[in-house]
């Protein structure tokens, strides 16, 4: 067991639905190979009003992440068309974690129609249509404003071409409708293709109208690299994406600002499968790789790097073996899952 000196603090968050079920069999793997981490567990969704709370985001989990600078979360139920707002939206806005990294990649043991896919979506967090500004003007007209400023289009495109620096990309591709949205994906363009040309010229930089973008990732996904989109695109594209390696079962995805971030699942909570022992944690393991290739470059953590390569290893190796959940053809069910992967550790 490690000391709590050579400990990482990370703020839990199990969410609603099945986010305690696969947030526990991901807990048991990363104890299982000795991860340099000492969980604190805190509430947020209809999880946080059950345990008492009169928010769905209390402020001592916003202020525990803030302190601990790095949380794992479980999916947050978002009621549909009425009801409180995302409990992810309100906790990427409150804690300004403005970029979210949703890597995509064709994994061995999980067959689809396309081979050899290897994207990045970077996707800006806290503008466009997601900012909220929506009014009511008469009793059949509403209006939602979409919203850009310069700031944050230069700060989403200076992050983007850093990542795809360090990481080793080739291309970073632009998705947007400035066609037709002059001014605000005007604004989008125009920033990202200013930071390509003055601080990344190493990297090649390409434009391109969504809809025919889309269009072109169906037909062959291995053209892109890394697709940099304003927040309402990213949300669908990232989905789009995810449907051509699997599905959201096996896409990780994570939220990072200057001062934290939050590794998380990209799928929802369903509850119509919650405390049937099935939900697949794939998808929240493979985040909280993430989160320890994190912490290894942030805190000059070689521990952290070795834990995440073993445990993308063993879960590489259980799909190959085809010791599978449900919803990727197999017969496991979570915690059956979550053994294959420690077997294999």
């Amino acid at each position: 067991m490690s000391n709590p000196v050579d400990t990482h603090r990370v703020v839990l968050i199990p969410g609603d639905g099945i986010g305690p079920e696969v947030t526990g069999a991901v807990v048991r793997i990363l104890d299982a190979v000795g991860a340099p981490i000492r969980w604190t567990e805190k509430h947020a969704g209809i999880s946080a009003l059950e345990a008492g709370s009169t928010e769905v985001l209390p402020d001592d989990t916003v202020e525990e992440v803030l302190r601990a600078k790095v949380a794992l979360k479980g999916p947050c139920t978002t009621p549909v068309g009425k009801g409180f707002t995302s409990v992810n939206v309100q906790l990427r806005k409150r804690l300004n974690m403005y970029a979210a990294v949703r890597p995509v990649r064709s994994l061995e043991g999980v067959p689809t129609r396309f081979e050899n896919v290897d994207l990045v979506i970077i996707r800006e967090n806290t503008e466009g249509l997601y900012s909220g500004a929506e009014n009511r003007v008469t009793d059949d007209v509403v209006i939602s404003m979409k919203v850009a400023t310069e700031s944050a289009c230069t700060r989403i495109a200076h992050w983007g071409f850093r990542y795809a620096t360090q990481r080793g990309r080739r291309k970073v591709t632009v998705f947007h409708k400035a066609n037709i949205m002059k001014m605000s994906d005007g604004l989008f363009i125009d920033a990202a293709a200013r930071v390509h040309e003055r601080e990344y010229p190493n990297i090649e930089y390409q434009q391109m109208i969504i809809d025919a973008g889309c269009m072109k990732l169906v037909q062959d996904p291995t053209q892109f690299d890394i697709l940099l989109l304003e927040n309402l695109y990213g949300d669908v594209v990232s989905d789009l994406c995810a449907g051509l390696v699997g599905g959201l079962g096996v896409v990780p995805g994570a939220n990072i600002g200057d001062n934290c971030a939050v590794f998380e699942a990209v799928h929802g909570s369903a509850p119509d499968i919650a405390g049937k022992g099935v939900a697949n944690p794939l998808a929240l393991l493979m985040s909280a790789v993430m989160m320890l290739n994190h912490l290894a470059q942030e805190r000059a953590d070689e521990r952290a790097a070795t834990c995440a390569r073993r445990i993308k290893s063993a879960y590489d190796r259980a799909l190959r073996e085809g010791r599978k959940t449900r919803d990727l053809g197999g017969d496991l069910g979570t915690d059956a899952f979550a053994d294959a992967v420690i077997e294999r550790l």
